[in-house]
Parts: structure tokens; C-alpha cells; sequence
């Protein structure tokens, strides 16, 4: 069963930890080595020096995220976690496996492109295969430092509710899986992957999503919640307003934004 497109080899691997040890070296050790090489030194020269590092510090971190992400994006995720989620699931096919699969990648790029902040599940589906993935620790731990550089702890699957801190997680995997799939969050014109899971496959107590909060008002009778509070104006006291509502999504600076958008459900 496929779960991902090929595998990313090992050297993947080994260049972003080189890359991650490597920025921190740039920085602090060759302004060191210039002073105690030489008293000489001018002011001017050590200034330039350390810009130097700086850039080469900015560089190094921008390249080791932009190798995180393809991580991300195209390693192997273990084929067990197909069998196991049809175990709990099995209306679904191996396609639909497939689907779930790069809804927990979508999942993982937003904690990622969050500045690796706290981002809140918003799928009982994807949940069930991050579940079964995390029940190997040691594959897990490996593939999180690939990933993110240290280890994504689990949280249930939600919607918003009154916590303020989980809001504001759902609010950033909102924002980066709508980025993610070059959809507006404030005006989306249909959901992304992650937020259409649930509904899609029909999954028992799962969490209904629509682009629209207007289509809610035509379902009377639903019982399906709208996720206005994704954006600002909706969020009242639980949102700490850190980033126009969206839960600091955007003080990453990996992206633009504003405030607004996305409705969701959970039946």
C-alpha cells in the first residue's frame, strides 16, 4: 500500500542535520577565532566579519527549512499505518489511505511552517493514522527530527471550543493547509485536504467542514458548527489575538493573511 510518494534516501537525512548543526556554527565561531587569532584586528573588520556570519547563519537556516519541508512533503511515512487505520476503518479503500496519508503531511507542514507552534488536529481520521504512527516511538522520534527538530507530542482531534490555546492551534492549521493548497483563508472557495477528510469518508463522530459559513444557515437541523472563529470577529475572549486572529500563524512571516475565514463543523 502506498502512503507517499518514493522515499527521500538517508543523505536527506544526514544533509539536514548537517545543515542544522551548521548554522549554529557559522555564527559564533568565526568571530571567536578571528579575536583570539589576532589582537589587530580593527572593529571595522571584526563588524564585517560578523555580517558575514550573520547571512551565512540566514542562508544555512533558510536552506535546512526548505529541506524540512520537501522532508515533509516526500519521505517515507511506514506502510503499516495503512493497514492499521483500515483496521479501524474498513470502508476505506487504499486510495482513500493514500488521501489520509498526505492529510497528516498537510497536518505536519503546518506545525512546521507555524515556526513549529502549537497546531491543533482538526480531523479524527488523520488523528487515527498520527495515533498509530507515534505508537512506534522510535520511528516517530526519528522522523520528527528529520522534520521538525525534535519531537511533535500528539493532541486529540478538536474543534473550537472554549480553550483559548487549542483555538489558536486550529487557527494555525487552518491557515498553513489553506496556504498549503493556495487557498485564501479568509475567503476560501473550498476546503483544504485536511478540513475535507472526515466528511468525505463519512467517518463516525467526525468533524464536518464547508468553505462557506452561509451554507450552514441553509442546513438547518445540520448540527454542524460554523468555524467563523477561524478569523477575526468570531474569536471573542478565546483568541489571543497574536497574529490578526489567526493564532500567530503569521508572525512566522511565511506568508500574508489578515483576518477572517473557514467554517467548519464536527456532527
Amino acid at each position: 500500500m502506498r502512503l507517499g510518494v518514493p522515499a527521500v534516501h538517508v543523505s536527506g537525512r544526514r544533509r539536514i542535520q548537517v545543515l542544522s548543526i551548521g548554522k549554529w556554527l557559522a555564527f559564533p565561531l568565526l568571530p571567536l577565532v578571528i579575536v583570539s587569532s589576532s589582537y589587530k584586528v580593527g572593529s571595522g573588520l571584526l563588524v564585517g566579519f560578523t555580517l558575514v556570519c550573520l547571512s551565512l547563519f540566514a542562508a544555512l537556516t533558510f536552506w535546512e527549512i526548505s529541506r524540512r519541508r520537501q522532508f515533509i512533503r516526500e519521505s517515507h511515512l511506514p506502510r503499516f499505518l495503512g493497514a492499521k487505520l483500515r483496521e479501524q476503518y474498513p470502508h476505506l479503500s487504499s486510495g482513500d489511505v493514500d488521501l489520509v496519508a498526505r492529510g497528516l503531511r498537510q497536518f505536519f507542514m503546518a506545525h512546521l511552517r507555524s515556526n513549529r507552534q502549537f497546531v491543533a488536529m482538526p480531523s479524527r481520521v488523520v488523528d487515527a493514522m498520527w495515533h498509530e504512527f507515534i505508537l512506534h516511538t522510535r520511528a516517530y522520534d526519528m522522523w520528527c527530527q528529520s522534520a521538525f527538530g525534535r519531537l511533535m507530542h500528539h493532541t486529540p482531534a478538536e474543534v473550537l471550543g472554549s480553550d483559548r490555546k487549542r483555538n489558536n492551534g486550529l487557527r494555525r492549521t487552518w491557515y498553513w493547509a489553506c496556504k498549503e493548497e493556495s487557498i485564501d483563508p479568509r475567503q476560501p472557495g473550498r476546503l483544504p485536504l485536511l478540513f475535507a477528510l472526515d466528511k468525505k469518508f463519512a467517518i463516525p463522530g467526525g468533524f464536518a467542514y464547508v468553505p462557506d459559513c452561509r451554507d450552514i444557515d441553509r442546513q438547518s437541523g445540520s448540527g454542524a458548527y460554523c468555524g467563523t472563529s477561524f478569523g477575526e470577529g468570531g474569536g471573542g475572549s478565546d483568541s489571543d489575538g497574536d497574529a490578526a486572529s489567526f493564532g500567530g500563524s503569521e508572525s512566522s512571516g511565511d506568508g500574508g493573511g489578515g483576518d477572517g475565514g473557514g467554517c467548519g463543523g464536527g456532527d
